[in-house]
């Protein structure tokens, strides 16, 4: 805590931490009432923090030069500006909601890599209300925090992001990967060990510049809530795999077509994903992976060529399974490897990507951790 001191002078009450999130399956299913499977990264946003009693809430990142200070009663959205709008997000909503937080001071630090998809920004605002809440000592369910969370992003930040990273962030538990159900807004905790048979989850990130994403996003968005319209249903989980083929067929734009096979397939595949687990066999999980991969492809063309190397080197290189995690248009793949074999796999993808010209990979340690809470 003596970079507190340094920046703020004066000692801290305590220390909050919330993880980012990789997602094993179930990628564009959220907006669509479906099921997704992710865990929680030992990758974390600490916020270390002391109260202050003049409704003052000051932000320092170990990240960023100086200290960036706003007011609890002035607070609106846009009143606060770039990283330090995701703090003051968290503030605003919890006041919104009558919670008694009160003025603080705030050091963010942060070995979670920003840009490549591991949901920093969600682990910011979690880490930040966890913080905000236990200097006042407000006991606040976990799924609530991650509610909250999700609100400031969209109202205050203005990003229309889902649940599911919020969700990773504050419930995953350690050895587990979260069984997050949109529709139900149900969880439940599905072993995830794969140390436990020999194996690793590789977390890669390509460095590819995400290309077009947002507009792409919206675009995937809209294209299956007019599909959803069409085939009159409320949204696309309500279609059943075996009623699949019909639902094509009534589609009138081939473009739709694709969407919708990619979301409920995908939607199965999460399933079965997570028969596998429970029965043990997390090595048969590797092809539904990389199913999941060439849907998201050819179906829901949101891959770039980084994406494609990395999955089919890992391939090649023999990983059990591989694909794209995350919104696409850049970020990180998962393979599930034999323990043994991480290092040939790693240095595979480098080998490809010098070939390709490609920015040199980066990867991380994909160990299924704890959601937030507080450090000391």
């Amino acid at each position: 805590m003596s970079k507190f001191v340094e920046v703020f002078g004066v000692p801290a009450d305590g220390v909050w931490r919330a993880p980012g999130r990789v997602n094993l399956i179930g990628e564009h299913t959220d907006y669509n009432d479906g099921l997704v499977l992710p865990i929680a990264l030992p990758n974390q946003i600490t916020v270390t923090a002391s109260a202050r009693t003049d409704g003052v809430v000051a932000v320092a990142s170990s990240g960023q030069d100086g200290i960036i200070t706003f007011e609890l009663d002035s607070l609106a959205p846009g009143s606060v500006a770039d990283w330090a709008a995701y703090p003051a997000g968290a503030a605003w909503v919890l006041l919104k909601d009558g919670y008694e937080i009160g003025g603080a001071n705030l050091l963010v630090e942060s070995d979670l890599p920003s840009g490549a998809g591991l949901s920093s920004s969600a682990a910011l605002l979690c880490a930040t209300a966890v913080a905000l809440l236990g200097l006042r000592d407000l006991d606040v369910d976990p799924a609530e925090v991650a509610r909250l969370a999700q609100r400031a992003e969209n109202q205050y930040v203005g990003a229309p992001v889902g649940l599911m990273d919020q969700m990773a962030s504050m419930c995953c538990t350690a050895g587990h990967a979260l069984y997050f159900d949109i529709r139900a807004m149900s969880t439940d905790q599905i072993p995830f060990d794969p140390a436990a048979d020999d194996l690793a989850l590789l977390v890669i990130d390509v460095k590819a510049p995400h290309r077009h994403v947002d507009g792409e996003y919206a675009a995937r968005r809209k294209s299956c809530e007019q599909a959803a319209a069409e085939l009159g249903v409320p949204a696309l989980r309500s279609i059943a795999p075996e009623d699949l083929d019909d639902a094509l067929g009534r589609l009138s734009d081939d473009v739709a077509r694709r969407r919708v096979r990619h979301v409920v397939t995908e939607i199965r595949r999460v399933e079965d994903t997570i028969a596998l687990l429970r029965a043990g066999r997390l090595r048969d999980v590797g092809p539904l992976f990389t199913a999941s991969h060439a849907s998201l492809r050819d179906d829901f063309e949101i891959t770039v060529p980084e994406l494609d190397v990395a999955v089919d080197t890992a391939l090649a290189a023999g990983a059990l399974g591989a694909r794209m995690t995350g919104g696409g248009f850049g970020g990180c793949i998962v393979a599930l490897v034999e323990a043994s074999a991480t290092n040939e796999v790693l240095a595979a993808i480098e080998k490809a990507f010098s070939k390709e010209g490609f920015t040199k990979p980066t990867s991380l340690d994909a160990t299924p951790s704890a959601g937030a809470s507080r450090v000391s």
